[in-house]
């Protein structure tokens, strides 16, 4: 499934494992494209999968014209030796009931590879919440049993909030509850399946509308960032205690939503 680029296969073992979910808004994309530019993180292979629509583009992180003409596939890994961080970046859809397929192989090659642990950055529809979420952080985590020995202490010092479970049956009050992630795309197929393979995984997720999402995609990385400190916030010189946090926006989104309005039309 996974093809290295060079001719030796990177060691990844230890490494954390960043994938997004193809979710509502596409948050989780943009948040891998985020982290990716910013990170300045090197292609070191792709998927070879037949779950995912065919598509080929330009280099997404040009920053010359030189690498522009670079090609970029459906399913693309990147990697950070010196932060011991992998991402996969996936760029189309799934094919009809091919979504579980791929998330078994994605584990199984996380097994393989002996990464350290899988993040899934994903999203779910803002209008399914409850009266709850509603009145809290639009953020949510999940974690599966090997995770929860290890950062549930952190993630509860963060004040963070594990995602609710809600009626199986909704308006039925004797349903049995479970976890729904509407809108999340693969995101409760990679965690039934991490759950049971036992491997480490965090689902980091954020309620969104769909629209301009880069805020939301921006307001994800952060989220992650405050646990796994990425980037370092940069001192503002309007307050000694002000910070920012230098999120590099990839050339690719210059046309996230079409050329401008011909001025013809005016």
């Amino acid at each position: 499934m996974f093809v290295p680029c060079g001719e030796s296969v990177s060691d990844l073992a230890g490494f954390t494992l960043l994938v997004p979910a193809v979710s509502v808004g596409n948050v989780g994309q943009l948040a891998i494209d985020l982290i990716i530019s910013t990170l300045n993180m090197s292609k070191i292979g792709y998927f070879y999968t037949d779950c995912l629509v065919p598509m080929v583009g330009n280099n997404p992180y040009a920053t010359s014209e030189e690498n522009s003409t670079e090609l970029s596939i459906n399913a693309e890994v990147y990697s950070l030796p010196s932060k011991k961080l992998v991402a996969l970046q996936l760029r189309s859809i799934f094919i009809k009931y091919k979504s579980k397929p791929f998330c078994e192989k994605l584990l199984s090659w996380v097994k393989s590879s002996n990464c350290a642990k899988v993040i899934v950055l994903s999203s779910s529809h803002s209008y399914h919440r409850n009266d709850l979420q509603l009145r809290s952080t639009p953020f949510r985590y999940l974690l599966t049993p090997p995770m929860q020995k290890t950062v549930q202490n952190k993630f509860k010092s963060l004040h963070w909030e594990e995602m609710e479970k809600s009626p199986r049956i909704p308006e039925v009050l004797d349903s049995d509850f479970c976890i729904r992630i509407p809108g999340g795309g693969i995101t409760k197929t990679l965690y039934d399946e991490g759950c049971s393979k036992e491997i480490p995984m965090v689902v980091l997720l954020k309620f969104v509308s769909e629209g301009d999402n880069i805020p939301d995609a921006l307001g994800l990385v952060e989220y992650l960032n405050e646990w796994l400190q990425i980037i370092k916030p940069h001192l503002q010189c309007d307050g000694p205690t002000a910070s920012a946090l230098p999120w590099k926006m990839p050339s690719s989104w210059r046309l996230l939503f079409g050329s401008g309005l011909p001025p013809a039309l005016f």
